[in-house]
């Protein structure tokens, strides 16, 4: 079963953290394919004849006299125009709280990361601390703090959990990126994964007001899957790259922010002291 688009966008990049926050949302297909949209750039191919209608008059203006974002272009459109900048950025930057659905509560992420895989930048969970990662080429390094340790060792042996604070809290770590351990961050690391998807959603989004996200202009969208909504917030100047989703949810609310599209990753070697976990396990 399909999603659409905001749906499968905020799925995908939770999907990859393991989480379930931003849940999919049923296809409200009207006969348009994914594939018709991709060999159609301009997105008016599956447009309705009101909608050209509508895009004959494409010079409308706002009521300050300046011209209209996407003047003429559906939310469907605009939704469409913003999954592929966005699925076509080389990097960027995501930021927002997500529910842990395993765990309970809340976890807070701030990643860059790109398509070759780099990636630097925390993740927090409610009442399990925070870990700081990097990964660069086939290396992943990350800094863990007291609580998060405690917590991973919640149920071992309390010596056994005193051992490893001694031994890790506030140092960074490496271990090979390849490894079993390493996993599930190292998929989390490419953008390619995280957005994996997104871009076959369709959207039956609508258009909403302008506004602004951290300083920079923006459209408004709502769309609808069952009982779940979404808001997203595209760019108005520039490439139209999605700036915010927020998903809004009894069971599962969430909201990512992106930004720094197509920025380098500051995915760089720590310095001073790093404990090999490979050889200590070895």
């Amino acid at each position: 079963m399909r999603r659409t688009a905001l749906a499968a966008l905020c799925l995908a990049a939770a999907a990859t953290a393991g989480l379930t926050g931003c849940l999919p949302g049923e296809n409200k297909a009207d006969g348009t394919s994914s594939e018709s949209r991709r060999a159609d750039p301009s997105g008016t191919a599956s447009t309705s004849k009101g909608q050209k209608e509508k895009k004959e008059k494409s010079e409308k203006k706002g009521k300050d006299g300046k011209e209209e974002p996407f003047a003429g272009l559906s939310g469907e459109e605009i939704a469409d125009r913003a999954m592929r900048a966005t699925t076509g950025a080389s990097s960027l930057r995501m930021k927002g709280d997500i529910p842990d659905e395993e765990g309970g509560g809340t976890i807070r992420l701030d990643l860059a990361l790109n398509k070759k895989g780099d990636c630097a930048g925390t993740m927090r969970v409610d009442g399990e601390g925070e870990a700081e990662l990097i990964k660069t080429g086939d290396t992943l390094y990350m800094k863990y703090d007291e609580e998060f340790l405690r917590a991973q060792g919640e149920g071992e042996p309390k010596e056994d959990t005193d051992a490893a604070v001694a031994l890790l809290a506030g140092k960074w770590t490496k271990m090979s990126a390849k490894g079993a351990d390493a996993e599930d961050i190292t998929g989390f690391c490419d953008l390619d994964t995280v957005l994996g998807g997104a871009e076959d959603g369709r959207s039956d989004a609508t258009r909403g007001e302008t506004t602004s996200v951290d300083g920079r202009p923006a459209i408004v969208l709502h769309e609808r899957d069952g009982k779940d909504t979404y808001t997203a917030y595209v760019a108005t100047e520039g490439e139209p790259y999605l700036l915010r989703i927020d998903s809004r949810s009894d069971k599962d609310p969430g909201s990512l922010t992106f930004s720094d599209y197509d920025e380098p990753v500051p995915a760089r070697k720590p310095g001073g002291e790093v404990v090999d976990l490979d050889a200590l396990g070895a």
